[in-house]
């Protein structure tokens, strides 16, 4: 009775944090299981394999935010119409990509010195479900279908755990092969449950003018974004994995999959902001507040993170990783203060962009490219490469929290 009482108080957007904070989780179960199985060396591949899942899905989350957003403000028609388009323009995009993949899959073994080009291919043959998958998850973000959007996400991880766990165990293949297997096929379970019924893909689907214009600004938009997003947030391991050999590489991705939950956590609060928002915004209401409670929430969580990754940085690597990854130990609170900056940074961004405000976007693009021109120029050794990030993404935040006060300021004036 008392379970039964407490679970009726929580929220479905608290459901949905849990259900983030469990899929995060088992991504980590995921990915420290196979930097024990594999061992730094080999964990290098895999490492690339996952940076090129974390880079499709920030192309995909243009979709799923533009999804989301529209999900709020269109109705009836429009809206099926919009959902109809939307999917059209997202398989095109997916096959365009993972077409590519395939294509230079030589090219991109011999850039980033992996073992086999055939892992590129595998992974290439599943981006466009990704594609379909993300304008899915949209729907049910914009809907507030949490529950549902919480079962894609679990899907989706659940089943790439299972399955590579499972492949690594009975196939003599190539591990980087049995991976890009595993993320491929998990796209796939990520795809149910359906946030709408679709008619047919070669139906006509149309927007009035002005629809069209909002809908493809707002997408530019948003896609720019997301490529700063995928610049900052991956540059550093795709370097890394070229301009170190792959014993360092493999170090270098087990810091980085550490240092980064703080990021990964603040997801959550971005799905649940942005609707959040725009329906304030719509209603005329202040969303302030909003923002700065789901700010308040990173940064406890950032200096819980750092605080931890500093005191105990060689407990933290052998029990995630083992001891074969200890010697990375020192840099671990110093790359966990890049992320928090980061996704600090990250929220506001969100927050700007749901308001069509666009100007932290363009400063996210600068700062991105500086990222990579500061790793390009200073990267001696991996100390040095983090160091370059903690400038460069305390510049963003700083200019990001800039520009909120100024505009807070003249809204008031």
């Amino acid at each position: 009775m008392i379970l039964s009482s407490a679970l009726k108080k929580i929220t479905v957007e608290q459901k949905f944090m849990i259900s983030c904070i469990l899929v995060n989780g088992g991504n980590y179960i995921y990915n420290l299981a196979l930097g024990r199985i594999l061992g730094p060396e080999q964990f290098a591949d895999a490492a690339i394999l996952i940076t090129f899942l974390l880079v499709v899905s920030f192309m995909a989350m243009t979709f799923q935010l533009t999804t989301a957003k529209f999900a709020v403000l269109f109705e009836h028609k429009t809206f099926k119409n919009f959902i109809g388009i939307t999917y059209k323009w997202a398989i095109g995009f997916g096959i365009g990509i993972g077409v590519l993949i395939i294509f230079f899959a030589k090219e991109l073994q011999h850039l980033f010195n992996t073992q086999n080009a055939t892992m590129f291919t595998l992974f290439g043959i599943g981006v466009p479900v990704y594609f379909i998958m993300s304008v899915n998850r949209g729907v049910l973000q914009g809907t507030k279908k949490f529950s549902q959007l919480s079962i894609t996400y679990q899907g989706e991880m659940l089943s790439r755990l299972l399955i590579t766990l499972l492949l690594l165990y009975i196939l003599q293949i190539p591990t980087a092969m049995i991976i890009a297997i595993g993320i491929t096929l998990s796209f796939i379970f990520g795809l149910f449950p359906l946030g709408t019924k679709q008619g047919s893909l070669t139906q006509k689907h149309t927007l009035s003018p002005h629809h069209k214009k909002i809908v493809t600004k707002f997408l530019l938009l948003t896609a720019f974004y997301e490529g700063t997003q995928i610049i900052i947030n991956n540059s550093d391991i795709l370097m890394v994995k070229h301009y170190f050999d792959a014993y360092q590489a493999g170090l270098y991705a087990s810091l980085a999959l550490i240092g980064r939950v703080v990021y990964f956590v603040a997801w959550m609060f971005v799905m649940l902001l942005l609707p959040k928002v725009v329906q304030q915004h719509k209603d005329g209401e202040n969303h302030t507040a909003t923002l700065f409670k789901y700010v308040s929430y990173i940064g406890v969580l950032a200096l819980v993170i750092v605080s931890v990754c500093y005191a105990l940085p060689e407990v933290v690597i052998q029990l995630m990783f083992g001891s074969e990854y200890v010697s990375i130990a020192p840099l671990l609170w110093q790359y966990a203060v890049a992320t928090s900056l980061f996704a600090i940074s990250n929220i506001f961004a969100y927050y700007f962009l749901s308001l069509d405000q666009y100007i932290p976007v363009v400063l996210s693009g600068i700062l991105g490219i500086a990222q990579v021109a500061l790793i390009a120029f200073f990267h001696d050794s991996l100390a040095q490469v983090v160091v370059m990030q903690i400038i460069a993404m305390g510049t963003l935040l700083g200019v990001q929290l800039i520009f909120f006060f100024s505009t807070q300021s003249s809204n008031n004036d």
